[in-house]
């Protein structure tokens, strides 16, 4: 299949005014800048990507200005790539990226760190600045990404449409006998046919007793003619993830997984209902817990039961704030994006995950992908 769809895209305009956010944010703390690495948030402002490696590269963000610290033999590469204008400064081989930023923050300036920078340059800026000059920009930069515009909203649900599509035509290749490794392996190839940015993120095929692992098994199976059948995938659009996760038998099903079946279905349903603007995020993990309570299972994180939380944020990260987890008063507001997957796992048995995933408006919760129907039909 050929994916054909427009597919939306970030434009420079956005970028900019989500800089424009972020200069308000670091004035407002008193910050001299914030120093981003090559992370997420290096691609969510300024549009450029890079792999992290041992030499830094990065972008400092001042009220006024964006500076690129470049490794010397790297300018020529970052300059043919799509990012922000801005000043590329170069460090050679010899000399130290943390000086080079040192110097442009200045004597007695304080400043914010990207979360996502490793701990061996957090170390090297310390040496180069003193520590108490750091502070940690991570509260400051997920504060602004865990927030989505229609642009990204559009994006995730490019993806997630993709993906199901792909879902459906798993479905209709399914038999007795196929290996997951073939199936993992169709899956990667309809995602690069469909235009995703590199085939499969990640791709978790389980059958039988593997589906109670959530996370999967090492090594290759073979579905056999009564097994539960549980396939977890996603990619990237523009950087953006889907992430859909179907639990099903091809047959006729049998009763212990029909009912458990249900009863998932049931608490996928109870975080969508608990799902409102200024909600606490726990109050939607509760909302699981306590339909499984209701039906003996659990209770906490006991098996058979939900073994994690019921869902984890997602955008240019596959897992990334608001986390729906127990213990997290994050009132949920518009621009929110989120999965819904209150797992339930009968050890030595099997595991029902149904996943998927929610985006907030003023009004309330919009699913980006309709639920499963039923135990033996995984599309709505």
């Amino acid at each position: 299949m050929s994916w054909r769809h427009p597919v939306p895209r970030i434009t420079e305009n956005e970028r900019q005014a989500r800089l424009a956010r972020l200069r308000e944010a670091i004035e407002a703390d008193g910050l001299a800048g914030l120093l981003l690495g090559p992370s997420e948030s290096l691609r969510y402002f300024t549009g450029l990507v890079w792999h992290p490696s041992e030499r830094f590269l990065g972008a400092l963000i001042t009220p006024a200005a964006i500076f690129y610290i470049v490794p010397g033999f790297e300018r020529s590469r970052v300059e043919t790539l799509p990012h922000l204008p801005g000043e590329i400064l170069v460090w050679e081989e010899e000399e130290s990226s943390a000086a080079l930023i040192a110097r442009l923050v200045g004597q007695g300036g304080r400043l914010a760190l990207d979360d996502g920078l490793p701990l061996f340059f957090y170390h090297a800026l310390a040496a180069a600045m003193s520590a108490e000059r750091l502070a940690d920009g991570g509260r400051l930069i997920r504060d602004l990404r865990r927030i989505k515009s229609d642009a990204e909203i559009a994006l995730i649900q490019y993806a997630m449409t993709l993906t199901l599509d792909i879902h459906r035509q798993v479905h209709a290749l399914l038999r007795p006998g196929i290996s997951s490794s073939e199936v993992v392996d169709f899956i990667d190839r309809q995602h690069r046919q469909a235009g995703a940015d590199a085939g499969s993120t990640f791709c978790i095929v389980s059958f039988g007793l593997a589906t109670s692992l959530p996370h999967g098994a090492d090594g290759d199976q073979v579905l056999g003619d009564d097994d539960v059948v549980l396939i977890d995938t996603g990619c990237r659009i523009d950087g953006y993830h889907s992430d859909i996760t179907r639990t099903y038998m091809l047959g006729g099903g049998n009763g212990d997984f029909e009912r458990a079946w249900w009863i998932e279905r049931e608490a996928q349903q109870a975080v969508f209902d608990a799902a409102r603007i200024g909600a606490a995020c726990a109050s939607l993990d509760d909302a699981a817990r306590k339909v499984l309570a209701k039906h003996c299972l659990g209770p906490d994180y006991r098996l058979p039961g939900l073994p994690h939380r019921a869902g984890h944020g997602l955008g240019l990260e596959i897992h990334e704030e608001p986390y729906i987890v127990r213990g997290n008063d994050t009132p949920l507001a518009a621009g929110m994006c989120f999965s819904n997957e209150p797992m339930i796992v009968f050890p030595e048995k099997f595991g029902i995950r149904l996943e998927d995933h929610i985006y907030m408006t003023a009004e309330g919760p919009r699913w980006f992908t309709d639920p499963a129907a039923g135990p033996t039909e995984p599309f709505s």
